[in-house]
C-alpha cells in the first residue's frame, strides 16, 4: 500500500490528536487543521492525498470546503465526519464530491480500512491506465534476438528484474535500452504498477527538481496548481531515468539523496514524503571517463550501477538483423492493413546484413518503415532502401570492387548509381519516373546521374 499524505480537519483538538495517532500508525503522513480556512489553505498546496473532514468546523463547514476545492480543481478525496447520523447530510456531502461518509464515534479499524478504500481507487485508476498503454501496444511481438551475446544479456535481465536492485543499462545512441527497461519491468514483481519513463536530457534545467520532486501550488512563480513529480507517480513501480549523465551535478546530489533516503521533498513543501521505487537508469555515454572527468558523481554512479547490463551495438551482433527486421516488416505490414506479409528480396536481404548500422537497432527500424511504406507489390527491392544504405554497401567492398583498378572514389560511385538505377528500371518494366520515385529522386536527377556515370543514351532513348 502506497503511503498517503492525509489532512485531518477537525475543530476539537482531542479528536485531531487521536485521528492523527491511527493514520500516522498505519504508515501515513499526517497534517492538521482546525476550521475551514486553515483547511482549504493547506489543500491549495495541492499534496493532501486524502481529507478526513468533520462536517461542523469554525469558519464554514466541511461540505463547503469540498466545494470550495472541487471548483478549485483540487484532486484531494474527502472522507467526511459527523456526529449526527442524518441521510441528508451524507447525500449533501456525496453530492458535493465527498468519497465517503462515517459517523462518529469513530472506530479506528473503520477510518484505516476507508482509508485503505481510497488509496487503492487512487492504484486502480493508475493500474487502468497501464493496462490501456499495455492494450495499445497488444499484438506486439516480442522480437527475435537470437545472437549468443543477446540471449545471454537477456537471461541476466530476466534474473535481475526479481530483485529490486538498482540497474544502470548502458549501449550505443538506437540499441534498445528502454526495449531493455520494459521488459525488465515487465517481469518484476512490480508489473502491477506504473513504470514511468523519463527522458533527462530533455527537461530544462530550471524545470528539473520540480519535474523529479514534485511541487506545491504556489511555490514558485507559475505553479498555478501542484504537481506529483516522476517518483511519487512511480510510487510502487519502476522510474526509468534514460540519459542519466545528462543530469547536472546539483540534481545528481538530491537524485543520490532521495534513492539512500527513499523519500522526496516536493519543492515547497515542509516535510519528505515516503517513495517506493526500482531505479533503471541508462546512458550512451562512458559514465566511468565522466566520473573521472568530474562530470559524474562517484557516489551515485556507484549507487545506480549495482547490477551493470550493457547491450552490444548491432554491427557486433549481425545475426540478429534477420530477426529484427522481419519483426519491423510484420508489425509495419499489419499499420498498413497488407493483405499478405511483406517479403524481402535476395539482394536486400544482403544489403541488411552487411551495413554496419551506426544507428543500430532504431536506425533499422526506420529504415524498415520507409521500406514498407514504398514497397510497390509484396516484397521489398533495392529501390525501397534509403540511399545511403545502397551506398554504403558498394564502400564495404561490394558490387564496386569490380570497378577497373586506378579509378577514384567520385567514378566509383558514379558507376554504382548507375547500376542501382539501372536495376530499378529494369524491376520498373522500364518505367523511368517509376524507378526514381523508388529511388527517392527526381526524374532529372535519375537521368543527370545517368549521364554522369557512363553513355546510357541507348537506354534513355528507347
Amino acid at each position: 500500500m502506497a503511503t498517503l499524505q492525509v489532512l485531518v480537519v477537525d475543530d476539537e483538538p482531542a479528536i485531531r490528536q487521536v485521528l492523527a495517532s491511527q493514520v500516522a500508525k498505519a504508515g501515513h503522513h499526517v497534517a492538521l487543521a482546525d476550521r475551514g480556512s486553515t483547511a482549504l489553505e493547506r489543500l491549495m498546496r495541492g499534496d493532501i492525498d486524502i481529507a478526513v473532514c468533520d462536517v461542523r468546523i469554525p469558519d464554514f463547514d466541511g461540505i463547503e470546503l469540498v466545494r470550495r476545492c472541487r471548483a478549485l480543481k483540487i484532486e484531494t478525496h474527502f472522507i467526511m465526519v459527523s456526529a449526527f447520523s442524518s441521510l441528508d447530510t451524507a447525500i449533501e456531502a456525496m453530492r458535493a464530491g465527498a468519497f465517503d461518509y462515517v459517523v462518529k464515534p469513530l472506530v479506528q479499524d473503520d477510518v484505516i480500512r476507508r482509508l485503505d478504500q481510497v488509496a487503492n481507487l487512487i492504484g486502480l485508476r493508475a493500474e487502468n491506465q497501464r493496462l490501456r498503454q499495455m492494450v495499445q501496444g497488444a499484438g506486439e511481438q516480442e522480437c527475435l534476438r537470437t545472437s549468443r551475446a543477446m540471449t545471454e544479456l537477456y537471461q541476466l535481465a530476466a534474473r535481475v528484474a526479481k530483485r529490486d536492485s538498482t540497474v544502470l543499462i548502458t549501449g550505443e545512441s538506437g540499441t534498445g535500452k528502454g526495449v531493455l527497461a520494459k521488459s525488465m519491468h515487465s517481469m518484476s514483481p512490480r508489473a502491477s504498477f506504473p513504470m514511468l519513463s523519463v527522458n533527462c536530457g530533455a527537461i530544462p534545467e530550471n524545470l528539473l527538481e520540480s519535474e523529479f520532486f514534485g511541487h506545491l501550488k504556489g511555490s514558485f512563480t507559475g505553479a498555478d496548481r501542484a504537481k506529483k513529480g516522476f517518483f511519487l507517480e512511480a510510487d510502487g513501480g519502476t522510474l526509468f531515468l534514460d540519459e542519466i549523465t545528462e543530469l547536472p551535478l546539483n540534481l545528481q546530489v538530491k537524485l543520490l539523496n532521495a534513492l539512500e533516503a527513499g523519500e522526496v521533498r516536493p519543492v515547497g513543501a515542509e516535510t519528505p514524503r515516503k517513495v517506493n521505487v526500482r531505479i533503471l537508469a541508462a546512458t550512451n555515454r562512458n559514465v566511468e571517463k565522466m566520473v573521472a572527468e568530474g562530470r559524474f558523481r562517484e557516489d551515485l554512479f556507484y549507487r545506480l550501477n549495482v547490477m551493470h547490463l550493457h547491450i552490444p551495438p548491432l554491427r557486433e551482433v549481425p545475426e540478429d538483423i534477420p530477426g529484427l527486421y522481419e519483426y519491423f516488416i510484420g508489425r509495419e505490414s499489419r499499420k498498413i492493413g497488407a493483405q499478405e506479409l511483406i517479403q524481402v528480396d535476395p539482394t536486400v536481404d544482403e544489403i541488411l546484413r552487411e551495413f554496419e548500422w551506426p544507428g543500430n537497432v532504431r536506425q533499422l527500424q526506420n529504415v524498415i518503415e520507409r521500406a514498407v511504406i514504398l514497397a510497390d507489390g509484396s516484397t521489398i527491392t533495392l529501390g525501397d532502401l534509403p540511399a545511403d544504405i545502397t551506398r554504403a554497401r558498394g564502400t564495404n567492398g561490394g558490387e564496386m570492387d569490380e570497378s577497373p583498378a586506378g579509378q577514384g572514389l567520385r567514378e566509383q560511385v558514379k558507376q554504382f548509381e548507375v547500376k542501382l538505377i539501372t536495376r530499378a528500371i529494369e524491376e520498373a518494366g522500364g518505367d523511368r519516373a517509376a524507378a526514381a520515385r523508388r529511388l527517392g529522386i527526381g526524374l532529372s536527377t535519375l537521368y543527370r546521374k545517368l549521364d554522369e556515370g557512363t553513355d546510357m543514351g541507348g537506354l534513355i532513348d528507347s
